[in-house]
């Protein structure tokens, strides 16, 4: 069940008193990030930074190893009166690896955190939602009884439209 809600305010509103009224949130849709959700949906910070400092790093060690690797063991060459190890000439492409591995270890991690990728088809409650509605949306599979309740509430929160669609 979800309700369809015309303004982030009143969906504001309407999140805080679900939260205060003890009612199981099963997520909230919005066609562009709304500051204050996160808090009051009770979500932690994203650990995706955290992700992308471990990648990058990899990406890091892997562009400064192998460089290393190249120009001291396997093809030591002195060009322009360099030495074999010369740091400062590294650190262009030990940059673009970090930069590179960063971004592409972010982007995997968060489509596998989501369950999004190719081939995988999720569920759409409403058209409009990508668009210009709020969704709240309640999971009453198990509960027959709550429904009524629901309703009354999403109706008294300020939703214009009320739907149940099954997933």
């Amino acid at each position: 069940m979800f309700g369809l809600y015309d303004d982030e305010e009143i969906l504001l509103k309407a999140v805080k008193e679900a939260r205060d009224k003890h009612l199981d949130i099963d997520n909230v849709y919005s066609p562009f990030p709304i500051h204050g959700l996160d808090p009051l949906l009770g979500l932690s910070e994203s650990r995706l930074h955290q992700a992308g400092f471990v990648y990058g790093a990899i990406g890091t060690l892997t562009a400064f190893l192998f460089m290393t690797w190249v120009f001291t063991r396997d093809w030591p060459i002195i060009f322009g009166g360099k030495p074999y190890w010369s740091v400062p000439a590294f650190i262009p492409i030990t940059f673009e690896l970090t930069v590179l591995f960063a971004s592409i270890g972010m982007v995997v991690t968060f489509y596998a955190v989501n369950g999004q990728g190719p081939g995988v088809t999720n569920p759409v409650l409403d058209d409009r939602i990508t668009d210009d509605k709020f969704c709240l949306s309640f999971d009453v599979t198990d509960s027959d009884e709550g429904v009524d309740s629901l309703k009354a509430f999403l109706k008294e929160s300020g939703a214009s439209e009320i739907r149940t669609k099954e997933i």
